[in-house]
């Protein structure tokens, strides 16, 4: 069986007739089910973009701890 990773869910069909309340009741993300397992997940645009945001803040500290690693090389800022 497949997690439902949303606290709200919808059929295919209620979303095609209420899309607009759906979404303003949701908390940004909505299950959508097709034969009552998850199909798709729909999010707001402003829930999408703080993931986006979360990614790439998670790629940018694993650049760090890489990094973090590396053995430094004093340089001059004329050699730069």
């Amino acid at each position: 069986m497949n997690p439902i990773l949303a606290r709200y869910t919808v059929s295919v069909t209620e979303l095609k007739r209420n899309f607009s309340h759906i979404m303003a009741q949701s908390d940004g993300a909505v299950a959508i089910l097709n034969h009552n397992k998850p199909e798709a997940y729909l999010l707001t645009a402003a829930h999408y973009q703080s993931l986006m945001e979360y990614l790439e803040d998670l790629e940018d500290a694993k650049i760090i701890l890489e990094r973090a690693a590396e053995k430094a090389e004093k340089v001059s800022l004329d050699e730069l």
